[in-house]
């Protein structure tokens, strides 16, 4: 196929106003003009010609350079190959009339044998979009996927074209992520401070209502508060990007996933402390949580269940601070599922929240369908709990909804997940106990079955964790009274000859008489005549 390299100029005919071309005295001087290539391509289908040409180079070397190029990429393929040769072709046209910089040719050749379309300028953001529409599984993940994709990934790199995504791409933007926290950390600082600063106004003359009116427009003009996008919401975000990115693979679009290696911090689980009265004491002073997973004690669980004792929700309460369950799982408990005269509940569903939306789908993990055996208290806090909805069944008649759960709404209606989560800070919050989240509970249910014996499969299973490792990392933390008697137990297995506890009893002051030998009774430390330990 013929390819050539020409200069020209841009002089005109003073008189008829044409352009001179080659016909330019100038053009003897080689500081005149640019040099342009053209180079034929193999025709259209229909047998029309199409060519490659580009100008503006500023030395000859530069444009033969550009037209070995082009003819590089032309030989990639076989003469006879008709499929590749119109490939290549349609890649030159398109380059040519985007003005856009010649494609490499190894990047080219590896497109090519790996059939990927090559005139392709599909973006990330237009490939998150068509791979989540197409994405099946759990509701709860897709809808997670799709958090991560328009809060985070769309907004960053959804711009860049597919193909040309780097492992340098998503450093910088992992690396922005984090330092986007200094930010929103001083913007959330300065909301509190002002939130906080508008409570203590003198508010005389005002009523209640009038006072909190004025309150909330207060606040609703102020910046909302934003989450700290932590190492493990980065690794999520990653998972996402690597998902969607192996799809892209999978159909030939790219042949190397850039987020599988980049390098981020991993995330790890926040250990579960116990609220303390130091603790306590410093999160008055500061409104610091010692940890994002914060468990009450014995003692602040027995106040809160005390408290909520008359509330209609009790029952539910009770039943996720002694055995776990999680908030979708108690509000999808259903009757059929409970079997209060063999105490065993089994957790075969759970209402999930989307957005505001719920809807019913099956436990969290495969060892999430579980069952789980009761205590009497708790059996007898469920059988008074259904004798009161038998008792609301009958007060709303036909306008009762039958939905079959064991936790409902006043006329039977399923319960707002939501709702259980703000009822149960509201309890909390007028008694002043120290602030958990409702899920919380469960992790102090955890811990009052490891204090109480149970060895961490137990709690594994009573959990429905997948893993053992779950429950070890996270879910149990001692109790400070559980830590300090295993101290005990543990300091009492070695003997010793002289007590070193300031409440022990003082040591017997005889002592052998000068040149007796010691007796058994008085062998040095460590020395069993006996053999035994």
């Amino acid at each position: 196929m013929k390819g050539s390299t020409h200069r020209r100029c841009y002089c005109r005919d003073p008189e008829t106003g044409k352009p001179l071309g080659k016909k330019c005295p100038k053009l003897t001087s080689r500081k005149h003009g640019t040099y342009s290539i053209r180079q034929e391509l193999p025709p259209h289908e229909d047998g029309t010609r199409r060519s490659f040409s580009r100008a503006g180079y500023e030395s000859l070397k530069a444009a033969q350079a550009d037209l070995d190029h082009v003819r590089a990429l032309i030989g990639l393929t076989e003469a006879d190959d008709a499929e590749g040769l119109d490939q290549i072709a349609e890649l030159l046209e398109a380059v040519a009339d985007q003005k856009s910089p010649l494609p490499d040719i190894e990047s080219t050749r590896r497109r090519l044998s790996h059939g990927l379309d090559l005139t392709s300028r599909l973006t990330v953001g237009e490939w998150l979009d068509t791979w989540l529409a197409g994405k099946k599984g759990r509701q709860s993940a897709i809808s997670r996927d799709e958090g991560n994709i328009r809060v985070h990934l769309k907004p960053r790199i959804g711009h860049l074209r597919l193909d040309r995504l780097r492992v340098t791409h998503l450093s910088e933007m992992f690396q922005a992520m984090a330092e986007a926290n200094v930010e929103i950390a001083e913007g959330n600082a300065a909301r509190r401070k002002a939130t906080e600063e508008l409570a203590q106004i003198p508010w005389k003359g005002r009523e209640p209502r009038a006072r909190r009116k004025v309150m909330k427009a207060a606040i609703a003009e102020m910046e909302p508060y934003r989450r700290i996008v932590g190492p493990a919401t980065r690794q999520r975000v990653r998972s996402t990007l690597r998902a969607a990115l192996n799809a892209a693979i999978a159909q030939q679009l790219i042949t190397f996933n850039p987020a599988a290696h980049v390098e981020l911090e991993a995330g790890k689980r926040p250990k579960a402390l116990v609220w303390t009265e130091e603790r306590i004491l410093h999160w008055k002073r500061t409104g610091e949580r010692p940890s994002p997973v914060m468990v009450w004690t014995p003692e602040h669980t027995g106040r809160f269940l005390d408290h909520v004792a008359e509330d209609r929700l009790y029952a539910l309460f009770h039943l996720v601070a002694f055995r776990g369950l999680r908030r979708g799982e108690a509000c999808g408990q259903r009757w059929t599922d409970t079997r209060l005269d063999a105490a065993l509940i089994t957790v075969a569903k759970q209402l999930v929240v989307d957005g505001w939306e719920v809807y019913e789908d099956d436990p969290k993990t495969d060892a999430g369908a579980r069952t789980i055996a009761l205590d009497s208290d708790t059996v007898g806090t469920l059988r008074r709990h259904r004798a009161q909805q038998d008792k609301d069944r009958e007060e709303w008649g036909s306008a009762w909804v039958e939905t079959g759960r064991v936790f409902t709404r006043e006329n039977g209606e399923m319960l707002h997940p939501a709702t259980i989560t703000r009822r149960f800070i509201e309890l909390y919050e007028e008694i002043g106990l120290p602030p958990i989240r409702l899920h919380d509970l469960r992790h102090g249910a955890a811990t009052l079955a490891h204090a109480a014996g149970a060895d961490l499969k137990d709690i594994q299973e009573m959990l429905g964790h997948s893993s053992i490792t779950i429950t070890s990392d996270t879910y149990t933390s001692l109790l400070p009274e559980a830590d300090l008697a295993i101290a005990e137990a543990a300091a009492r297995l070695v003997p010793r000859a002289r007590a070193t506890s300031e409440n022990a009893a003082p040591e017997a002051e005889s002592q052998p008489d000068d040149g007796e030998k010691p007796g058994p009774e008085s062998v040095p430390d460590g020395d069993d005549p006996s053999g035994e330990i």
